[in-house]
């Protein structure tokens, strides 16, 4: 149930209602296109929200990062299959790669 009562911005929304975790996640969800405001695609992460108002996401990210499917696209544009290997990923970001690979059975 949503904390306040009077109109407010529908990033803030968003958190209060428990679509997104963060004010930033929500301002991306918006500038993605997922949120719904009363079944339309949101136009600013500033729009006033009513209590009344209807709010949605469209779709949940893939994986916790853009790398994720970043390495999607190469993996299905190559066709590699990684399902059964082994792999490492040494990089110091939030770790779509791994999401990425471990989706795929790696």
């Amino acid at each position: 149930m949503p904390k306040s009562a009077k109109p407010m911005r529908l990033d803030l929304a968003l958190v209060d209602r428990g679509l997104c975790e963060s004010r930033e996640k929500a301002k991306r969800a918006v500038m993605a296109g997922q949120a719904l405001l009363n079944g339309q695609r949101a136009a600013k992460a500033s729009d006033k929200v009513k209590p009344s108002d209807e709010l949605a996401l469209a779709a949940t990210d893939k994986f916790v990062s853009r790398g994720g499917h970043k390495l999607e696209h190469a993996l299905e544009t190559f066709g590699v299959v990684v399902a059964g290997l082994r792999a490492v990923d040494l990089g110091a970001s939030t770790g779509g790669f791994t999401d990425c690979l471990l989706q795929r059975g790696a």
